[in-house]
């Protein structure tokens, strides 16, 4: 079936109309019940106001309706077709018509605009009910508040929604219905801002409330990431990494056994002072933070961490057999939160 852009279709070969006309489109073959019509202000432009109206095909009248600030159609064989949903940001329709509360009746979606994230296209939700069609704000707001139309798991009864910020932050939340209201039960968020560090952070209905658990990771094949010096903790089964990001800043990294992140250093990137001090009389390197301070000792006979809080020291002692780089690499490149002593 071919398929163009609206904008694309505006030759008098197509609609034998200008290219500044006015156009009105039916919207039929969803319902044996209900057609749509859809009418666009402005072809000229890739989006333009318009409206989107339900009809009751016995009796053609006029059932609800929506006012559009911006109307983005495509057309299929010069038509436009309903029920297209291609999430989350390729064609949709401008008529959706399906069960959204799981009650056994279908809905309407209306688009209403491009005004989800990323000027993406939004909807207005109206449910079934015994006395017609009801506008919903609760999921209305499915459609409106995240990226695109939610997508709705008819076997498993629930709908799910994306929310993204650029290309390393994106939330998707899964909701059920309960007394005809969306109900969030799962929320999953992926945070890669802070590259190559990545947290995800999931909360999750026990029944009672929502049970919130973060796990942080690290992308140790994350471009421009070198390691200085890595070795093994026997005791507590941990792994030390000292990396450099694009030959500029220091980390510190504790892995657990399960290879998620228990501690790192530093926090913040913006550069105020250096973070690290490295001794190469003592090949030692030192830093700390509000709770403590570290001192990392790699010659030939040791490869230790000594912390000290609290007014007391303790000692992490390295296995020497993993030891991997050492604390030389520091002299060359100099890095940027790094003092030589």
């Amino acid at each position: 079936m071919m398929k163009k852009k609206i904008f694309l279709l505006l030759p008098l070969i197509c609609w034998g109309v200008s290219a500044l006309s006015q156009v009105s489109f039916k919207v039929d073959g969803f319902s044996d019940k209900y057609y749509g019509k859809v009418y666009i202000s402005d072809t000229s432009e890739v989006t333009s106001p318009g409206s989107v109206t339900i009809y009751d095909k016995k009796s053609n009248k006029e059932l609800f309706g929506v006012d559009a600030d911006a109307l983005l159609c495509d057309l299929h064989d010069g038509k436009l077709v309903a029920n297209i949903s291609e999430r989350p940001y390729g064609e949709f329709s401008t008529i959706l018509y399906e069960d959204y509360n799981f009650d056994g009746k279908k809905d309407f979606a209306l688009m209403n605009g491009q005004n989800s994230c990323y000027n993406g296209p939004s909807f207005s939700i109206y449910l079934a009910t015994d006395k017609g069609f009801c506008y919903s704000p609760e999921f209305s707001s499915l459609a409106e508040d995240y990226c695109g139309m939610f997508g709705v798991d008819a076997e498993h009864r629930t709908l799910h929604t994306m929310v993204k910020d650029g290309c390393c932050w994106h939330e998707f939340t899964t909701f059920v219905v309960e007394n005809n209201l969306p109900k969030a039960v799962e929320i999953c968020e992926y945070d890669q801002r802070d590259r190559p560090f990545e947290k995800y952070t999931e909360q999750k209905w026990d029944g009672k409330e929502m049970k919130k658990t973060t796990e942080l990771t690290i992308d140790l094949e994350e471009e421009g990431l070198r390691k200085v010096l890595s070795f093994h903790v026997d005791k507590g089964n941990k792994d030390i990494i000292l990396f450099s990001l694009n030959d500029g800043t220091l980390y510190y990294t504790v892995l657990k056994a399960d290879n998620t992140v228990e501690f790192y250093y530093p926090l913040e990137t913006e550069y105020q002072a250096p973070d690290f001090t490295y001794h190469p009389n003592e090949m030692a390197l030192s830093f700390k933070n509000k709770d403590a301070v570290y001192k990392i000792y790699d010659d030939r006979q040791r490869i230790d961490i000594e912390i000290t809080t609290g007014g007391k020291k303790y000692i992490w002692h390295g296995n020497i057999k993993s030891r991997k780089g050492s604390l030389e690499k520091l002299l060359k490149p100099r890095l940027d939160n790094v003092a030589i002593k």
